[in-house]
């Protein structure tokens, strides 16, 4: 039935829940209409008023994805369109947005999980691998599933999340109808074979249901949003330094014009933004390995000259660990060969080092077709978005710390920042919206919010303070900033000034690490602060933190556990599990990096 004709049949719906339904299917593809179509069936049956025939049980695929950056996604959506061309019913989803209690009557399981820090869930993620691993978790004798993870060899517990789901789901009874597969950085390959086998081994279970829901005649609804693998050529309009000419950082406000393109974020969101290599530091390598920068390579389906290829498909500015262990084989270097024979001093000599450090320190005989085989594919950075769409329209604003690191071999950049550094007005960057649904304003105005973020960590603040204003919002705003110099490192500084002078931000409080003798830090700052700050989470602050995963983001929770174990007079245990249900009810959320 058209939604068009609900108004003239006898309909159990009112004309406002009608135009209600007819807004929300507009603006959903075939994928997600499918899905609300099952869930809607589902809750039917729930309720006991599904029709006899809808309540036998459908063999529906269910695909759920856990992403922090947004391949995982991207990856799930994939494989859920694939499925509907090939006429599988399809329950697509976040694991933020699945009941857990509903996993005990799933019978096809496919699910997509990167991993994020040392080892850990992605934030939506972290509710389903906590059940898995929980007593909670039920028998799984009926399910048969499969678990692509995805991750980065470069960290010490490479795809360890999705270790863990397949431990754990076979561990429940479940029986995996293709082994886990885990994938790199360069996962794009791997991931479509997966998706491909699943598909393949999962025929037998759904040709021997008796009501199969095929949404194979449904039509695709095509896509008009930009994406990671359709970019938006934007303009730059301006990248300005914010730091000062005696500070020791060179950190970019960077304006990018989005034109006409209709993309929209939302506070909270990142960029994604494909960039090229420079040419000094394409010319380096090509010299230091005596090449041709004009012999033609090949890659895929596209012939490009060795010089184009290293400037705008290989990665040059991070290493990886199979890079260092084949360069070790490749140059007989007995140093290098025991650093890639350990893996701590791989992850090390990774973190410290560019493939110009490999060329300079460590000479091999290679070929223009072996180096770009060896090298991983350019992959977009994402950077938090520091501008609201209610204040700058058609615009979107980034803080960007331009990474220069002083080698003995001169100068290393960090590629996409150097790229933003350097970018003259008028130029053209690649760029798409990453949602991130896990680092949000509250709904309710009135709420405060409480915002951490030393660095460039205070971007999504800045975004945050713009929104605020446009809404008018009446709850209290307290931002923690640090930096090394008051003079030279204060990002933003009159605007914060400014919202400080118009109420927008109620409180301040600033550390300047260099401005004395003993550093300070944003932690610091929290405990001294910590009997208002408690006072705040006790009316229902929510609590944001942005910035350095590695150290900042643990130096700021263990502040919070001391506050809340100090100034709310509970015991370590007790203030982390208050974190963990503030985490849960999604008043403690972290875009860490």
């Amino acid at each position: 039935m058209l939604l068009k004709e609900l108004q003239s049949l006898a309909s159990p719906l009112s004309a406002t829940q009608v135009d209600k339904l007819k807004q929300l299917t507009a603006e959903l593809n075939a994928v997600q209409l499918a899905w609300v179509g099952g869930y809607l069936a589902a809750t039917a049956e729930l309720s006991g008023n599904a029709p006899a025939a809808q309540q036998e049980s459908e063999q529906t695929i269910t695909i759920l994805y856990g992403s922090q950056t947004g391949n995982g996604r991207g990856v799930a959506t994939a494989l859920a369109e694939k499925a509907q061309a090939q006429g599988y019913a399809v329950n697509l989803a976040s694991m933020a947005d699945y009941k857990v209690r509903q996993l005990k009557q799933e019978t096809l399981l496919l699910a997509v999980v990167s991993t994020h820090g040392e080892g850990e869930a992605p934030d939506d993620a972290i509710e389903l691998h906590k059940f898995l691993a929980s007593k909670r978790a039920p028998k799984l004798d009926n399910l048969h599933y499969s678990v692509l993870a995805l991750g980065d060899s470069s960290y010490e517990f490479f795809c360890q999340t999705g270790k863990d789901f397949d431990q754990r789901l076979s561990a429940l009874g479940a029986k995996a109808i293709v082994p886990l597969t885990e994938c790199d950085v360069d996962y794009e390959s791997a991931a479509e074979k997966w998706q491909e086998q699943v598909l393949t081994e999962v025929k037998p279970f759904i040709s021997a249901g008796a009501s199969v829901v095929s949404i194979g005649n449904v039509t695709s609804v095509a896509s008009s949003r930009y994406s990671k693998q359709k970019p938006y050529s934007a303009e730059l309009l301006t990248s300005q330094k914010l730091t000062g000419r005696d500070s020791d950082r060179d950190v970019r406000h960077v304006e990018i014009d989005l034109g006409e393109s209709g993309l929209n974020y939302q506070v909270g969101d990142a960029l994604g933004v494909w960039f090229s290599n420079s040419d000094a530091l394409v010319t380096e390598i090509i010299q230091g390995l005596s090449l041709d920068g004009e012999t033609e390579v090949t890659l895929g389906e596209e012939t490009l000259s060795l010089a184009q290829a290293l400037k705008e498909k290989r990665e040059l500015t991070q290493l990886y660990p199979g890079l260092v262990q084949n360069w070790a084989q490749l140059s007989g270097n007995s140093d290098l060969q025991a650093i890639s024979e350990d893996r701590e001093q791989t992850r090390q000599f990774v973190l410290n080092h560019q493939l110009a450090d490999l060329v300079a320190k460590y000479p091999v005989d290679i070929t223009a077709f072996q180096l770009v085989e060896l090298l991983r594919p350019i992959t977009p950075r994402l950077y938090s978005i520091a501008s609201s769409q209610s204040e700058v329209e058609s615009e979107v604003h980034l803080t960007v710390a331009l990474v220069a690191d002083e080698r003995d071999s001169g100068t290393r950049f960090g590629g996409a920042s150097h790229f933003l550094a350097s970018a003259e007005e008028g130029c053209e960057v690649k760029v798409y919206v990453e949602p991130n649904n896990h680092f949000r304003l509250p709904e309710n105005t009135d709420t405060p919010v409480v915002m951490i973020g030393p660095g460039t960590g205070v971007a999504p603040f800045r975004a945050f303070m713009q929104e605020r204003a446009a809404q008018g919002a009446q709850g209290d705003s307290w931002l923690f900033f640090g930096n090394p110099h008051f003079e030279q490192d204060f990002l933003y500084q009159t605007e914060w000034q400014q919202y400080l002078k118009e109420g927008v931000l109620t409180r301040l409080d600033s550390a300047f690490s260099r401005d004395q003798e003993h550093k300070i830090y944003v932690q610091h700052r929290i405990k001294e602060r910590g009997a208002e700050l408690w006072q705040w989470i006790e009316r229902g602050a929510h609590l944001y933190i942005c910035g350095d995963a590695e150290r900042m983001a643990k130096d700021v929770h263990q502040a919070l556990v001391e506050v809340i174990g100090e100034h709310g007079g509970k015991s370590t245990e007790e203030a982390e599990a208050l974190l963990e249900t503030l985490r849960s009810e999604k008043r403690y959320q972290k875009d860490v990096y």
